[in-house]
């Protein structure tokens, strides 16, 4: 991806190629993630108006709300893969949550300098639950061309069952992410429910065309679109386009995977949703 200056106007340049809509399924062994045993601690403060047993409660309460949280961390961790190039797949496991089998208390009791505050450390056998998508926002991605050569210009359509906020990201084969939309020019990125959208939109001064990255070597370079669509308006990722109109982060970049992911799971999985194309450019 590079973004050059041509006759005053900015050409976003991509390599691109054949494409083919994705609709990604938690594979098997995903599905099959053993549950994982967590250690926490939890505490309480004792009020005039409460009970010690309230107390104890609580803090039990708020161990098991740091194990799970905890585990769900790690779920996530252990699945997010090296390489932005994966970012497709990366963000099934957004939808994980978790749900406690087993609780063991390990210690527990008031604290010896402060007789009000309660704690307990608890073991919690956590295990990962994928909450199934397929209700609320639905969203189509296309792109303009299906067999592209060095050169050919490209825009991508896109179109949601509702009113959404949506973000667009294109994943290089040296493994670089872009974001597409919103960028430093078209900022707004609400769209309207059932209504059909461009990008590049008409008359805008961004283009988007085919063509390789200079030092890759081979015939066809294979890569991809991904557009999410959240329902509210979300800080899913820092923006900010100081230095050019697309925010760019490189093959390294695998905190902002981490951070993106992070962010999505705090949804509820019928509050964001995403799409995926994936292009081929020959030469």
């Amino acid at each position: 991806m590079r973004e050059v200056l041509k006759k005053s106007k900015m050409i976003f340049v991509i390599a691109m190629g054949f494409f083919t809509c994705l609709f990604i399924h938690l594979p098997q062994s995903y599905a099959s993630e053993k549950p994982a045993w967590i250690e926490a601690e939890g505490e309480a403060y004792m009020s005039e108006i409460d009970t010690p047993k309230e107390v104890m409660a609580r803090a039990k309460a708020d161990a098991q709300r740091k194990a799970m949280e905890e585990a769900v961390g790690n779920f996530i961790k252990s699945h997010t893969l090296v390489s932005n190039s994966q970012l497709a797949e990366d963000l099934v496991y957004a939808s994980v949550r978790g749900k406690i089998q087993k609780v063991e208390v390990i210690k527990e009791g008031w604290d010896e300098k402060d007789r009000n505050l309660y704690k307990v450390k608890i073991k919690a056998l956590v295990e990962p639950v994928y909450p199934e998508k397929g209700h609320g926002i639905s969203i189509k991605l296309s792109l303009s061309k299906s067999d592209l050569k060095e050169g050919d210009k490209v825009k991508i359509f896109y179109q949601a069952n509702e009113d959404c906020y949506i973000y667009i990201f294109s994943i290089a084969a040296d493994g670089s992410v872009t974001l597409l939309m919103p960028n430093s020019i078209n900022q707004d990125n609400f769209i309207k429910a059932n209504k059909a959208y461009e990008f590049p939109p008409s008359g805008n001064r961004i283009s988007l065309k085919a063509m390789f990255l200079p030092d890759f070597k081979g015939k066809v370079a294979e890569e991809r679109i991904k557009i999410i669509a959240t329902k509210k308006k979300e800080e899913l990722i820092p923006l900010g386009f100081q230095e050019g109109m697309f925010k760019v982060y490189d093959a390294k970049s695998t905190g902002m995977i981490s951070d993106l992911v992070k962010r999505l799971n705090q949804l509820e999985p019928d509050e964001w949703t995403e799409a995926t194309v994936v292009y081929r450019i020959k030469r």
